[in-house]
């Protein structure tokens, strides 16, 4: 069995932009995961206005900061996004379920996934935008 060696490539630009995309959403869950990790006040007050028991933050917390670690490390940053999208969409179920605005996770996801686009070749050769 031989295996080919993929020559993708991504330019300075390329990988300065995703790097850039990917940074807000990157410190934003970070700065997210610890806070429920560290659980301040009003992130317990939001849990229990969102309708969730004070005893799941500590294990959400550590959920949004696995997904994120995984989205960082370049070889497993496809799978960090997909992970990330499924804890976004978690998020904006919560939020139109209890009629708050939902579109700061809804952007969250597709700077996730704008960063990740520039970044690796490889979603770019699977999602072409032209050809």
């Amino acid at each position: 069995m031989t295996s080919e060696t993929s020559t993708l490539s991504v330019s300075k630009k390329q990988l300065w932009a995703g790097r850039i995309l990917s940074a807000l959403p990157v410190l934003m869950l970070l700065l997210s995961g610890i806070m429920k990790l560290v659980k301040p006040a009003p992130v317990l007050e939001g849990f229990t206005k969102l309708g969730y028991s004070v005893g799941v933050i500590s294990p959400i917390g550590l959920v949004e900061l696995a997904c994120t670690a995984l989205y960082l490390v370049p070889r497993t940053s496809i799978l960090g996004a997909i992970l990330l999208t499924g804890y976004l969409g978690g998020a904006t179920a919560t939020h139109v379920r209890v009629g708050e605005p939902f579109f700061g996770a809804v952007l969250l996801g597709v700077l996730v996934w704008g960063g990740l686009f520039f970044r690796d070749p490889r979603l770019r050769e699977l999602l072409p935008l032209r050809k």
